[in-house]
């Protein structure tokens, strides 16, 4: 419960900066709640819907700025080659982080 709730308040956060006006509401909303379910269970697949509703510019890379929740928070951990981005390949490695 507690993840579901700063999850939603990290998303009406998001909501209210300047650099996320042009997101949709609805996808950043069903990516928070996806992030907050996720669990040491989780599979692949559900990484990949995650994966593609933060890649809110569909350029198949999440950007910091598209990052929120655990990505936002282990941002660097995740981005393996450095490049300041993540490919869906390290954005799996959220699972390992989970167990």
């Amino acid at each position: 419960m507690k993840k579901v709730v700063l999850s939603l308040t990290l998303a009406a956060t998001l909501f209210s900066c300047n650099s996320v006006k042009d997101v949709n509401t609805s996808t950043l909303s069903q990516a928070a709640t996806l992030l907050s379910s996720l669990s040491s269970n989780s599979t692949v697949q559900q990484i990949t819907s995650l994966f593609s509703l933060l890649d809110t510019n569909n350029d198949e890379a999440i950007s910091s700025t598209e990052a929120i929740g655990s990505v936002a928070e282990n941002f660097n951990v995740l981005d393996t080659d450095s490049n300041s981005s993540l490919n869906l390949t390290e954005l799996t490695g959220l699972l390992s982080l989970l167990k």
